[in-house]
């Protein structure tokens, strides 16, 4: 015979163990990236310019993208919610989401009168079957085949702007890295928010040119004046400063522009590229650039550019000697999402002394740059080949998390942002 009390705490006491091992355990999630005949994957909300949507709660956000197979394929999606480490939260859906996913993305279109031929999706939210996502923090946005093959995955964030977040953008105290790094100093001002225990509740995550694979995660407060917190690192908020990303516009598809030698008709439109230099022992150069990101163009189109823009190869090159056998050159940008793999990989060509890559983009303006990594694409040092400096004009975003005691989930109550051309000593 056992007392039932007793059963009951062998019950509970099994249940919080098993809570605290998943816990511990659990995976953080990355993005699956896009398989090549999946192109010109655009993620933003409403008024954002950028490929990685940071938007506020009850905005809209937009996906949309080519399958350049054109078969008119079906594909679903999903929505997730996560912790701020980017670990599963354990929010059921129904808490965080007003109606339902797992549905197919009925909005698609095939291209017109293009070379290429691809079908373009496009899927919104909120829609008539996902109504509203009802809590900030961060989520993941999956699209699965008819097959409930995972095909790629986006992150994105909400945020209710419940504190202030004030950014400042510095140069580096550390006599070393002056002429190469930019500091991120910020503070976050609670307000009438009462932020308990910050050090453990209030977790930060400062982001250089909307790319989540450089981030600095992880910083406390320093300083605590009332209810602001002060963060005012030197080397733990430093991010190298790089260089102006180099850029090609392909809106003419027939017509070279200002960093296309000239354009080739074969199979579809071939774009020759000046080769790049590199800029790593030279002085810098201030030249416009949008920071990573892409937009679609097209002189050519009648009325809707997004089906109507031909797909074209981009022949990139780079004047640089040839690098050890352990290590690649990539192209990078956020063209892809920042991924680096067999599409952006840079062959050597022994003849012209240069690397070269063709790259098969949608009619547009692109920004990119070069990194070297080693064989298993781990970046070494992101601007061995551009070079870094403290003149590089660069966009900083501030997120701040916030898990109240007792609370289940981060919240993301604040957002700030910084612009390097506003840097100081």
């Amino acid at each position: 015979y056992i007392h039932t009390a007793y059963i009951s705490k062998m019950v509970l006491g099994f249940f919080l163990s098993f809570l605290i091992v998943t816990g511990s355990t659990a995976q953080v999630e990355n993005e699956v990236p896009a398989p090549p005949y999946i192109k010109t994957v655009q993620f933003r909300g409403d008024t954002q310019f950028g490929q990685l949507p940071i938007i506020q709660l009850g905005q809209p956000l937009t996906i949309t993208f080519d399958d350049i197979i054109g078969d008119e394929a079906s594909y679903f999606y999903t929505i997730e919610h996560y912790n701020a480490d980017w670990t599963p939260s354990i929010l059921a859906k129904s808490e965080y989401m007003s109606g339902m996913d797992n549905i197919r993305i009925f909005e698609q279109e095939n291209s017109v009168s293009t070379l290429q031929l691809y079908t373009h999706y496009r899927l919104s939210i909120p829609n008539s079957n996902t109504r509203a996502l009802t809590k900030t923090g961060n989520y993941m946005l999956k699209i699965f085949s008819s097959d409930e093959e995972l095909i790629f995955s986006r992150k994105f964030m909400i945020y209710n702007p419940i504190l202030a977040v004030g950014v400042e953008i510095k140069r580096s105290r550390d006599l070393n890295y002056v002429e190469n790094k930019q500091v991120v100093r910020f503070f976050v001002d609670g307000g009438e928010t009462l932020l308990i225990d910050p050090k453990r509740n209030v977790k930060t995550v400062i982001i250089q040119n909307n790319d989540l694979k450089t981030a600095i995660s992880g910083l406390v407060p320093q300083y605590n004046i009332g209810n602001k917190l002060e963060y005012r690192y030197d080397q733990e908020s430093a991010f190298w400063g790089g260089n102006e990303f180099f850029n090609f516009d392909t809106k003419d598809v027939r017509n070279a522009t200002a960093a296309i030698s000239y354009v080739r008709l074969k199979n579809l439109y071939h774009h020759y590229l000046y080769t790049n230099i590199t800029r790593y022992y030279e002085k810098y150069t201030f030249n416009p650039d949008i920071n990573g990101n892409f937009t679609i163009t097209s002189i050519q189109a009648d009325d809707d550019v997004t089906i109507e823009a031909e797909y074209a190869w981009a022949h990139l090159s780079l004047d640089h000697i040839e690098i050890d056998t352990d290590k690649e050159i990539h192209v990078y940008g956020n063209f892809n999402n920042y991924t680096l793999d067999d599409t952006t990989l840079m062959e050597f060509n022994p003849t012209k002394q240069r690397y070269e890559l063709p790259l098969l983009v949608k009619q547009g303006f692109y920004n990119y740059k070069y990194v070297v990594t080693d064989l298993d694409r781990n970046i070494i040092s992101p601007n061995i080949i551009d070079g870094d400096f403290w003149q590089t004009e660069n966009d900083y975003e501030v997120l701040v998390y916030y898990k109240a005691p007792g609370a289940r989930f981060d919240a993301l109550i604040g957002v700030g942002s910084g612009n390097s051309t506003t840097i100081t000593n």
